[in-house]
């Protein structure tokens, strides 16, 4: 008799029985699963789909109503560029549990647009024509810069998973913070404590909860922290008694594109510096999922990546790229369908159209995001870790990449002011911790592992044994050791 097939994880024991020898990646899972599992994807990278176009569209003089609509129209290219990553078309999208948005690497070129336009009501055009142009490039680039996935092994790669956790966690303790850093009640005790409330829940739900509630600890938890946030005065209805029913983003709201060519070529750098965090992202979620990306797998999610971006500007949407937060919530549910973030992407869409939808999720304090920001992005580090932990670091070179890279990446983050004598081209790129130490990593990686006598140096440093004294035989010990 054949043995029955074994329940892989706790996502499989919700599965389809003609599912369950399909890889997670490709599993579909019960409606109300995948709806809540996909509402959770949405709550979690929520405030940073709406944050730039709030940010660019303040700094146009845009009124609250235009506004709430490119808010939306954010929203709907999310999902649409969601739903290209994730199902997949042709050659086009990684068809990994991916959440694509507004990268927030263009919001300081796309703020010097506006600075430089002399009509304020050109800068949206302006920003929209060099989108569409970088996005096309960027769709034709897709397959030659795919190409340097070998030059990701898993020192490089467990080190830009490492810096994706580390460089996400100042944005939740931000959020921790409130809403407003320059108010006077920023950082208080109270919304301090509401993000410590809502971390506490979501810790106690994963500790002592099983199956699906587990598995949606962070949206329970979110759910919970809004409402004790209530008496506090923290949580905010008026969104949703303001917003409209039904809001469509009637294509090129703002005027037809416009062409300029150092906005083109300002925001082509921002395209590259994308494309370097999206396959960090993209071998990170590879890992996590155990589905390693490969060339063709990249490639793909770059197409979808760019192409995306290049669509977005239509509906008045912005350059879209994947959603590191959103890694950290597929390590800890380990819900892994890509079918779970598609949903997600059609909660996105809907919310897109209807004003009134997406203004729930605008509910949830910021203090709350903050909490579970902790959990998720932490765990994206944590899976950083993991990896390191295969990745040969007894050898010095090895270990010498890793520091150097994790040290580079830290700078924007312990010393903001570190590249203030760089151009704000360079910027763009050095402000970025995950771009600057991917790229150390990659170069430490060609330069100790690849180039001459490096790439056959077997020589790694042995750990001593306790009351051993350095020693010829010491040495020698540690010579033989591979």
């Amino acid at each position: 008799m054949a043995a029955k097939p074994q329940v892989r994880n706790a996502q499989d024991a919700g599965s389809a029985p003609e599912d369950r020898e399909k890889h997670p990646v490709d599993e579909t899972l019960p409606p109300l699963k995948m709806a809540t599992s996909g509402l959770q994807h949405v709550a979690a990278m929520y405030a940073g789909v709406v944050a730039p176009p709030l940010i660019v569209g303040a700094a146009v003089g845009l009124s609250g109503t235009e506004l709430t609509f490119l808010t939306g129209a954010s929203l709907f290219t999310a999902g649409l560029a969601t739903f290209l990553q994730t199902l997949g078309v042709w050659k086009i999208g990684a068809r990994l549990p991916f959440v694509n948005g507004v990268t927030f690497a263009g919001v300081a070129p796309m703020l010097a647009i506006v600075d430089t336009t002399d009509d304020k009501s050109d800068a949206l055009p302006v920003i929209f024509g060099a989108i569409i142009v970088a996005g096309l490039l960027g769709f034709l680039a897709a397959p030659w810069f795919s190409r340097l996935v070998r030059f990701f092994p898993p020192v490089v790669t467990g080190t830009v998973i490492t810096l994706i956790g580390v460089s996400l966690l100042p944005v939740a303790f931000g959020w921790a913070q409130g809403p407003n850093p320059k108010a006077e009640d920023y950082g208080s005790t109270t919304f301090l404590s509401l993000a410590a409330v809502t971390l506490v829940v979501v810790l106690l739900l994963r500790r002592f909860t099983r199956g699906f509630l587990k598995q949606v600890a962070v949206l329970v938890g979110l759910v919970i922290g809004t409402l004790i946030a209530i008496p506090f005065g923290v949580t905010d209805f008026s969104p949703v008694t303001e917003a409209d029913i039904v809001g469509f983003p009637s294509p090129f709201h703002f005027g037809a594109p416009q062409f300029a060519l150092a906005a083109i070529i300002s925001m082509c750098v921002v395209m590259l510096v994308s494309m370097t965090e999206s396959t960090a992202d993209m071998l990170a979620l590879g890992e996590i999922v155990e589905r390693p990306a490969d060339e063709k797998t990249i490639a793909a999610g770059l197409r979808a990546d760019t192409l995306g971006s290049a669509i977005s500007p239509l509906f008045n949407g912005f350059m879209c790229s994947a959603f590191a937060q959103n890694i950290g919530l597929v390590a800890m549910t380990r819900i892994r369908s890509r079918f779970v973030v598609a949903c997600g992407g059609g909660f996105l869409v809907l919310m897109g159209l209807s004003p009134v939808a997406a203004s729930l999720i605008s509910v949830v304090p910021r203090p709350v995001l903050g909490g579970a920001g902790v959990v998720l992005f932490g765990s994206v580090a944590a899976s950083g870790i993991q990896t390191l932990v295969k990745a040969g670091l007894e050898k010095d070179n090895n270990v010498l990449i890793v520091a150097v890279s994790l040290a580079v990446g830290i700078i924007p983050i312990t010393a903001p002011e570190f590249y203030h004598a760089f151009p704000e081209t360079a910027k763009i790129i050095l402000d970025s911790g995950i771009s600057t130490g991917c790229v150390a990593a990659v170069l430490l990686n060609v330069v100790f592992n690849h180039l001459g006598s490096g790439k056959d140096d077997d020589q790694v440093t042995a750990p001593m044994e306790p009351g051993e004294e350095i020693s010829g035989s010491a040495t020698a010990k540690a010579a033989h050791v591979h």
